[in-house]
């Protein structure tokens, strides 16, 4: 590794513990040799089991820090993954955003991440959101994301100072299978990951919801299994 390079680039990672986040955070650790600082969020989520595997994600692949902040998403609802609402399941890619959309989750993230990076020095920001295998949430689209790069310009002492930030959404276009086979490239071992909605009491996933649809569709286009097991159909 570059040492000169990983002290110029710094890079705040937002990591959920899911299966796209782990693998931006491989594209930036092992790919563009960044040194990274991950950012996960709780935020009142059912599937908080994904809060541990973040952290484990993080020492896996040897980041500069791991931090957890706390924002209460709970308090303002209207998501099935911050109430008491049903989680869908066997209803991915009927069309619509779903109810598992959390109301501008990833504008208050990034805002948050955009202050660790002051913090840190980072001129990166790293997402893993996606386009073609997700479930239709707004806060997803390059669109929003390069408005996002403009509101930290113009928000933030690091941007009025010339030092704004870029953001990196290295799986924007890709397929759930390709983003799998980039992950097994870079080395990242998905059983470490977390990315159902609505895991069972022990903490399994329930294969049902949207996210571990596109999962196994994912690892069963690229004929690998997944190191999860998902309950017998």
């Amino acid at each position: 590794m570059n040492k000169q390079s990983n002290e110029q680039t710094r890079a705040v990672v937002l990591l959920s513990g899911g299966l796209d986040s782990s693998t931006a955070l491989a594209w930036a650790v092992r790919r563009q040799q960044w040194q990274c600082y991950t950012v996960a969020f709780d935020y009142g989520q059912r599937h908080r089991i994904e809060l541990e595997a973040s952290a484990s994600v993080s020492a896996a692949l040897g980041v500069a820090a791991h931090r957890v902040i706390r924002v209460d998403l709970r308090s303002i609802g209207h998501s099935a993954l911050t109430s008491d609402l049903p989680v869908p399941k066997d209803e991915a890619e009927h069309g619509g955003i779903p109810s598992t959309y959390v109301p501008a989750r990833n504008l208050i993230f990034l805002s948050l991440a955009a202050a660790v990076a002051e913090t840190v020095q980072a001129t990166r920001l790293v997402i893993g959101a996606n386009v073609v295998d997700y479930s239709g949430y707004p806060d997803c689209r390059p669109e929003f994301l390069d408005s996002f790069v403009q509101t930290a310009l113009l928000g933030t002492r690091a941007g009025s100072e010339g030092r704004g930030l870029q953001i990196a959404a290295p799986l924007i276009a890709m397929n759930k299978s390709e983003i799998i086979a980039m992950g097994l490239e870079l080395g990242l071992d998905y059983g470490l990951t977390r990315s159902c909605y609505d895991p069972l009491p022990d903490g399994s996933p329930c294969g049902h919801c949207d996210s571990c649809f596109y999962r196994r569709r994912g690892f069963a286009e690229l004929g690998r299994s997944d190191p999860l097991s998902y309950p017998a159909d």
